[in-house]
């Protein structure tokens, strides 16, 4: 149904519809962002989908990008799912891959993001820690999750 595939090169056009899905996920997952707060994102988003190591993304059929994932170390960075493959198995089928084929074990989730947190617990995360502020400062707490042994 998706092919997930790695991209070793990263050029414009690429970035810009990643950005684009990012934009779309967003709007429809993180209910408590700003329009300003997403506006002070977009920049910081375009340079981490430039250099996170690892950067997957997935096709359907007909090549069209529905989702992407980013991951440094054994840490999913980032995964941004279009709404319209939104709870499809596409997720699922990204953190599989991360931790079978990258061995992903954590992962940071916003606390008001509940939606969120309850798909990595589903799919063998729980909580080991939490953040009162992002990796930016901003008071939007991080639920640390580590993979169960």
């Amino acid at each position: 149904m998706w092919q997930i595939k790695a991209e070793h090169k990263r050029p414009q056009k690429l970035i810009k519809t990643l950005a684009e899905i990012w934009k779309e996920s967003v709007a429809s997952t993180h209910h408590f962002l700003t329009q300003e707060d997403k506006e002070k994102l977009y920049p910081l988003v375009l340079e981490a989908l430039k250099n996170v190591p690892f950067l997957l993304t997935a096709h359907k059929e007909d090549n069209e990008i529905l989702g992407f994932m980013g991951i440094e170390g054994h840490k999913i960075e980032m995964l941004f799912i279009h709404p319209k493959a939104q709870k499809q198995g596409l997720g699922k089928c990204f953190i599989e891959h991360a931790i079978n084929a990258y061995r992903a074990e954590f992962v940071d989730v916003n606390e008001q993001n509940p939606g969120a947190f309850a798909f990595y617990q589903k799919m063998g995360f729980e909580q080991f820690d939490r953040s009162e502020y992002d990796d930016l400062g901003n008071h939007f707490p991080l639920l640390h999750l580590k993979l169960k042994q």
